[in-house]
């Protein structure tokens, strides 16, 4: 049996494409072991009708348990998918309206900035308490986390805790791959990347056909496109020389230029608070399903190939794919610290899941890079010190905030902040 367990079942999205992935896979038939954990009971019954449902009617035979014990849930596991959100949407709307009253815009606020400061605060404690489960009841499982911050969660894992076998997924360097390949013409069965750096901030290193870089068409399409320039990953395109795998709405909170001037989001078009009516539509569509589920037609099911999906199967049927992983760095990029947690290519098949090293990045984009890395290391450090000192220091370093507040302003942020959201912090946080 493959035993699968889902952390967080509660998150519909993810439930429902990675457990109609493996329903789907004729190999997997009669073999698979669904286990679902959350804290929410009323969520959990939901996700198990759910995945119950999915069972059925893709005529797989998964077995399909649900508990609120989590230590339960991970009891022989050999995967564990990570999809928890503490806090849910109250949580997030206070990373976004509290920081608006001081001035401070965000379109996602799940990564960096303020926003992704306070939602690793809230969610490192609770992914190192999982990975010090898995280290006593299923050591040998892989932990496949999809929650954000991507960047500082297996950081942490690393940092807080002797479990290794922790690999963030994300579709950003997918998409990504797939938007260049369309846009230039390019045949997918004949293109060839190399794409690497921090999750959200990595970058198409090369991007070739036939062992010919693509990069200069792509720089004709671009020059010949006012649509196409007034995107914020374009713009980065044109001024550091390699295309970023983030959407432009996101990559405009990561750095200093653009959040703070009325004409800058006007120019490239920023979705300010993008996160909040995407929640809010996860919510309808919670409500939908719940409506589906509660008739006799059948579920509109279709794979999506999902990250963990696919990882599972290649290990499983050592079917050899090249993934992209969030993991340790350890010099797999020479020019980012060992320690910090760095996306990269991973191959998985039969001789497991091994990252590819990719040397050194371009100097332009390391140091854009540190940029990012000061917040995610002090944030990590803060949450698993529990130094509130490192919590004002990251929002002080964080480029967007910086350049919108003075530093006592940044300080009184984090002081509300640390307020809103004091029953989902350790108590350290507290005055």
């Amino acid at each position: 049996m493959i035993k699968v367990t889902f952390i967080g079942a509660g998150s519909i999205e993810f439930t429902r494409n990675v457990v109609t992935d493996l329903c789907s896979y004729p190999e997997f038939h009669g073999r698979l072991d669904l286990a679902l954990y959350d804290i929410s009971a009323e969520r959990l019954a939901f996700a198990e009708q759910l995945a119950l449902r999915i069972a059925e009617q893709t005529g797989c035979g998964a077995t399909v348990t649900a508990t609120l014990n989590r230590r339960e849930a991970l009891a022989g596991a050999g995967y564990v998918i990570n999809e928890v959100q503490v806090g849910g949407y109250d949580a997030t709307r206070a990373d976004f309206d509290i920081p608006a009253r001081y001035g401070v815009r965000q379109t996602i606020g799940d990564t960096l900035g303020i926003g992704g400061i306070f939602r690793g605060l809230r969610t490192i404690p609770v992914v190192t308490a999982l990975a010090r489960d898995m280290q006593e009841v299923c050591p040998d499982a892989y932990l496949l986390s999809y929650s954000n911050p991507m960047a500082m969660l297996p950081w942490a894992v690393y940092a807080g805790t002797d479990f290794r076998r922790v690999f963030g997924l994300c579709h950003s360097v997918r998409d990504t791959q797939a938007f260049l390949t369309e846009l230039t013409g390019a045949d997918p069965d004949r293109v060839r990347f190399l794409t690497a750096g921090f999750n959200h901030q990595a970058f198409v290193l090369r991007f070739e056909q036939d062992g010919r870089s693509l990069y200069p068409k792509l720089a004709e399409i671009v020059g010949s496109s006012p649509e196409l320039q007034r995107r914020v990953r374009v713009e980065i395109y044109r001024r550091f020389g390699y295309f970023p795998t983030e959407s432009s709405e996101h990559s405009a909170e990561y750095v200093p230029w653009f959040m703070r001037h009325d004409a800058q989001i006007e120019q490239f078009r920023i979705f300010v608070g993008d996160y909040l009516e995407r929640s809010e539509e996860n919510l309808r569509e919670l409500e939908s399903l719940q409506r589906d589920l509660a008739g006799t037609a059948p579920l509109d099911l279709a794979p999506t190939n999902e990250l963990a999906s696919l990882f599972i199967h290649s290990l499983e049927t050592g079917t050899e794919r090249e993934l992209h992983v969030n993991i340790r760095n350890g010099g797999l990029i020479s020019s980012l610290p060992d320690e910090c947690c760095v996306e990269v290519p991973c191959a998985v098949g039969t001789g497991g899941a091994k990252p590819v090293a990719v040397g050194a990045l371009p100097p332009q984009l390391t140091a854009l890079n540190r940029t990012f890395l000061n917040v995610v290391e002090l944030t990590v450090r803060a949450a698993l010190e529990e130094s509130r000192a490192h919590v004002y220091q990251a929002a002080l370093l964080d480029p967007n905030t910086a350049a919108t507040l003075t530093t006592t302003e940044i300080v009184a942020m984090c002081d509300d902040l640390f307020e809103a959201h004091k029953a989902l912090l350790p108590v350290a946080f507290a005055r």
